[in-house]
C-alpha cells in the first residue's frame, strides 16, 4: 500500500495545458441548468504551461468562444467545453488566498456517496497543485483490481473497512494530498485519527433528494450498500441514504469545515442545489477551509 501511494506521489496532479479550464471528469452530476439570465459568452486565451522538467513541455495558445445559453447538463459533465472563466478565476483567487493559511497539510473530503467527493477534490489539487488519491481507488488496486462492489461481495464489509484504514494510516504522513474518502470512513475513530494528523476534512453535504437522483441516474449496481433496498433506483436510494445519514451524521459533523449545497444556493440566488456546478462546491470548500484556518484551533493546528 505504502509502496503504491509514494510511486503514485512522485507525479502529482500535473494535467496537461489542453485541459486547463476544464471541468475534471468524475462522478458528480449535479449539472447546472443554466437559465436564461446566466447565458453569457465566454472568450478564454490559454498561454504557454510551464511542466517539470521530466515531463515533455507543450505550450498552447487557444482562443475559444462558447455560449452557455440551452448548453446540456451532460454536456458539462463530460467537460467538452470549458467552465465558465469567471468561476476559474474566482477559484484561482481563492486558492492563492488560502494557500498561506493551509501551509501543505493535506484536504480530506468526506461525505455521502454521490456527492462528489471525487469531483470537487480532482479541482482541489488541480488548483492547490497537490496529488490526488481516491480511497476507494487505492482500496481495489491493493485487491487484485477487484471493483468495491465485488469486494463487498466476495470478502465482506468488514474486509473492506480494514483495507480503507490501511490507506488512511498510508496517506496520513503525507502533506499536499486532496483525498476523496468512502463515504463509511468517518465510522472509525481511529480513521479521525488518521485524518486529522497532518489535514484538514471538509465535509460536502448534499441533500438527500439530489443524492438520490444522481445515483438512480447512473444506476446503483457500483453501490453495494444500496442492494440490500427494494423498489426502483430512486427508492432504493433514498431510503439507503437516509438510514446512512441516521447513522454517520454526527460522524460528518465533526469535520473541520462544512460545504452545504443549500447555502451555496442561497449565496447565489439559484433555485436549488442542481443549478451548483462542481466548481463553485470547489470555492466554497475553500472558503470554509479558510474560514477554519483563521479561528483560534484553526491557526495552531496549521502552526501559524
Amino acid at each position: 500500500m505504502e509502496a503504491a501511494v509514494a510511486c503514485k506521489l512522485q507525479y502529482p496532479t500535473w494535467i496537461e495545458s489542453e485541459r486547463f479550464g476544464r471541468k475534471p471528469t468524475g462522478s458528480l452530476s449535479f449539472g447546472r441548468r443554466l437559465r436564461k439570465d446566466k447565458a453569457r459568452e465566454i472568450v478564454s486565451v490559454r498561454f504557454p504551461v510551464q511542466t517539470s522538467c521530466s515531463r515533455r513541455q507543450r505550450s498552447v495558445f487557444v482562443v475559444s468562444c462558447s455560449s452557455y445559453k440551452n448548453v446540456s447538463a451532460s454536456t458539462l459533465e463530460t467537460g467538452s467545453i470549458q467552465a465558465p472563466s469567471d468561476e476559474d478565476l474566482l477559484l484561482k483567487n481563492k486558492s492563492r488566498e488560502v494557500e498561506p493559511y493551509l501551509n501543505g497539510h493535506s484536504i480530506y473530503l468526506v461525505g455521502l456517496m454521490g456527492s462528489g467527493k471525487t469531483t470537487v477534490g480532482k479541482i482541489l489539487s488541480h488548483v492547490l497543485t497537490y496529488s490526488f488519491f481516491d480511497s476507494d481507488k487505492l482500496i481495489e488496486q491493493e485487491v487484485n483490481g477487484l471493483s468495491v462492489a465485488e469486494i463487498f461481495k466476495l470478502h465482506g464489509e468488514g474486509f473492506f473497512r480494514n483495507k480503507e484504514t490501511e490507506v488512511l494510516r498510508s496517506l496520513s504522513s503525507k502533506k499536499q494530498l486532496v483525498v476523496s474518502t468512502g463515504g463509511g470512513a468517518v465510522v472509525r475513530d481511529e480513521n479521525w485519527d488518521y485524518m486529522q494528523e497532518k489535514g484538514i476534512v471538509v465535509w460536502l453535504d448534499v441533500p438527500l433528494e439530489a443524492l438520490a437522483q444522481r445515483i438512480a441516474a447512473v444506476g446503483t449496481q457500483s453501490r453495494p450498500l444500496l442492494h440490500y433496498e427494494s423498489g426502483d433506483p430512486y427508492t432504493k436510494a433514498m431510503k439507503r441514504l437516509s438510514h446512512l445519514l441516521q447513522e454517520r451524521g454526527e460522524n460528518y459533523a465533526k469535520a473541520n469545515a462544512r460545504v452545504s449545497l443549500e447555502d451555496i444556493v442561497g449565496k447565489l440566488g439559484y433555485g436549488d442545489v442542481l443549478d451548483i456546478t462542481p466548481t463553485e462546491i470547489a470555492i466554497e470548500a475553500l472558503e470554509q477551509i479558510e474560514a477554519y484556518l483563521k479561528t483560534e484551533g484553526g491557526m495552531a493546528f496549521a502552526g501559524l
